[in-house]
């Protein structure tokens, strides 16, 4: 009998992870976490918050691989990265 499957698309908690990305919005994080996901690269979603009164403006979102997936993300970041950025004059479509 095959094993099942594991359907969480998130590394182990006891494995070693690594930092491959990071940004302010997490909607930019949220994105990329979806190209790892389609590449078959599980990755795990952390939130860096703190405290505004203390540190205005520190906080965000890092995205973290398994260590032996790390040079694959890092490939697939960096050509999303490179990607023209899309505004609001190349979403309208109708133009």
């Amino acid at each position: 009998m095959p094993e099942p499957t594991n359907l969480s698309s998130q590394p182990e908690p006891d494995e070693k992870l690594v930092k491959v990305f990071d940004a302010e919005q997490e909607n930019e994080a949220l994105v990329v976490k979806g190209l790892l996901q389609s590449a078959g690269i599980e990755s795990d979603l952390k939130s860096i918050d703190a405290v505004q009164d203390a540190f205005p403006g520190v906080g965000g979102t890092v995205i973290l691989v398994r260590e032996e997936d790390a040079h694959e993300a890092e490939k697939i970041i960096e050509a999303y990265r490179k990607l023209p950025p899309l505004d609001d004059e190349t979403a309208d479509i109708s133009g």
